[in-house]
């Protein structure tokens, strides 16, 4: 984590929320009580912002100053709109192609696929406010500055970004190994939004079933999958040759 987004006191976390400053990660010592603490917790529950209880050496690890129990992290970037992400790329006249992330959770990944993403053209990445791998200085550092040029869009829930996808004319593509066809039989050259799912559980089965199209890789090995960064770098070169 960078020290240089790192804010400390309960004072100085409530004025960055009210400043509309996206907090990334929220930690509380446990135990912690009074007025301010509450104002704090209820200020962050209202801007669904995540909070950790964490005991104090924690926090005395992440700050030597008087934190007063609260120590907080700050977006390295801003975060986008959705709807007005769409409609800019609606109105550009260019073939929409999205990349939806549900509960990734590595952060190295989460860098690597920002720079694939940017380098094959995607419009705008999409995760959800809780349960991701988190915007911080690991992911800018792997994404090597790709993520200050590529869109990302902060929702609360992946199915309802979906469901305003596909009202705008964007079809949702599902990357998973439970698919019948394989990412080869499948029309990539249309308005697109493709999800990604995390490292250990994959895409969840609610997000599954509102999907439009779902694909695999073919797979020749022992091995039953790849990587999750690499089999989206697969996904988006094939978007690629087929919109070439």
């Amino acid at each position: 984590m960078n020290k240089e987004h790192l804010i400390f006191g309960i004072r100085s976390i409530i004025e960055a929320i009210n400043s509309e400053k996206t907090i990334d990660k929220l930690f509380i010592q446990k135990g912690l009580k009074g007025e301010l603490i509450k104002e704090l917790l209820e200020l962050a529950k209202g801007k669904n912002i995540s909070s950790s209880y964490v005991p104090i050496e924690k926090l005395n690890k992440l700050t030597r100053k008087n934190h007063q129990g609260a120590v907080a992290f700050i977006s390295p970037i801003e975060f986008h709109d959705l709807e007005n992400l769409t409609l800019k790329v609606i109105e550009s006249g260019e073939t929409p192609l999205f990349l939806i992330l549900d509960q990734l959770s590595d952060v190295r990944n989460f860098g690597a696929i920002i720079r694939t993403a940017e380098c094959t053209g995607v419009h705008g990445i999409i995760i959800q406010k809780k349960g991701g791998a988190p915007v911080s200085a690991d992911t800018v550092k792997t994404s090597t500055g790709a993520i200050f040029k590529i869109p990302i869009c902060k929702v609360d829930h992946i199915k309802d970004a979906m469901f305003y996808l596909q009202a705008s004319g964007i079809q949702v593509i599902a990357a998973t190994e439970k698919a019948n066809n394989s990412i080869y039989d499948i029309n990539l050259s249309i308005p697109l939004a493709i999800v990604m799912g995390s490292e250990g559980k994959g895409i969840s089965s609610s997000v599954l079933k509102i999907a439009d199209h779902t694909a695999k890789l073919p797979m020749y090995g022992e091995i039953a999958s790849l990587n999750v960064s690499v089999a989206c770098g697969v996904f988006l070169y094939e978007c690629i040759r087929q919109r070439l």
